[in-house]
């Protein structure tokens, strides 16, 4: 019996041990140490703008890495990891976990916001603008077709476009108003640009990661606008902008800005010119970054925003008597 006890007792403690052992093996494997260190590798074989944006990412790891250890609660790697990925200034950086995502949003919260749903709402869109799709569409006076586009999130059929560009064929100008959309899908930015022209238009440039360093890039890709749609529009065309038109947004200005009909008016774009590349974490965190980069006709990056062609602001005078001023450069310009 005693033999029996002792097999008994020592099995147990060798499976407690061994149960033990086990999980000081994983820790490390997916503990915030491992944790910070993939983050960290992954965006410094695979992040596009560190160049562009002056970042020492070495600088960064020394940094952020001795706030690091594998007694700290999800909460406080999560701050860490947040902070470090703040570093990048890049609105398509984002930590994403089951209690917060992470997110650089300075790049509009510092400027004015350039938009006032109501005021649009209440004295340009009326009671009797279509919805067509994703597109609110209405006549403003002097014969000017107005569009605003909210979100190229929503996506937007041809049949819907093709009936607002026949509504429109014969305005005087139209004004397409993608203030406050930050971007979505790259194939409706392009259907919407591909009803302005009739043939097809260089817009810009895309380049890939392609190793490990910092500045290993493929060759430039030309990007074309293609003529879509059973009708175009080639008169007078206005985009409105400001900082909070972002991602496909800010490739959707460049397109437009390609064109010799438009104009762009408003604030600068956002930017946002790299596609996002997901990755996830040991510890199952999911988060993504930038991993290309755009270009403008003259190999310039977009990463930071595109200029308008005419800089206008939202005066708060004009909003309390119901004016936008965005919306009325935009008019003048068209009646000029």
């Amino acid at each position: 019996m005693r033999t029996l006890i002792f097999l008994a007792s020592f099995i147990l403690l060798i499976s407690g041990s061994s149960c033990e052992r086990l999980l000081i093996d994983r820790h490390p494997a997916d503990g915030p140490v491992a944790t910070f260190d993939s983050m960290w590798h992954t965006v410094d074989r695979k992040y596009s703008y560190f160049g562009l944006k002056e970042i020492n990412w070495d600088l960064v790891y020394d940094t952020f890495r001795v706030k690091v250890n594998d007694e700290m609660d999800s909460r406080e790697l999560f701050e860490v990891l947040a902070d470090l990925l703040f570093t990048l200034r890049d609105g398509h950086v984002n930590l994403i976990t089951s209690f917060d995502v992470s997110r650089n949003w300075t790049w509009y919260l510092n400027s004015p916001p350039n938009f006032d749903w109501n005021v649009i709402e209440r004295n340009y869109l009326g009671e009797h603008y279509e919805i067509t799709g994703a597109l609110r569409n209405t006549w403003l006076p002097d014969t000017i077709g107005y569009i605003y586009y909210g979100s190229f999130m929503n996506n937007i059929s041809d049949g819907a476009i093709d009936y607002v560009m026949r509504k429109f064929i014969n305005a005087k100008g139209i004004i397409i108003d993608v203030r406050n959309n930050g971007g979505g899908l790259i194939l409706n930015a392009d259907k919407l640009a591909g009803r302005f022209t009739t043939k097809r238009v260089l817009y810009g440039y895309e380049r890939f990661k392609t190793g490990p360093g910092h500045d290993d890039f493929s060759d430039y890709y030309e990007r074309y606008i293609e003529a879509s749609g059973d009708t175009q529009f080639t008169g007078k065309v206005v985009v409105l902008t400001n900082r909070s038109s972002y991602s496909a947004t800010n490739l959707f200005t460049l397109q437009m800005k390609s064109l010799p009909n438009v104009s762009i008016v408003g604030d600068t774009t956002g930017g946002g010119g790299g596609l996002p590349y997901y990755a996830q974490l040991p510890n199952g965190w999911t988060y993504r970054f930038s991993s290309t980069q755009l270009f403008d006709p003259q190999k310039r990056h977009v990463e930071l925003g595109i200029a308008p062609d005419v800089y206008e602001f939202l005066r708060a005078g004009s909003l309390l008597s119901g004016r936008d001023d965005i919306i009325e450069r935009a008019r003048q310009i068209i009646k000029q």
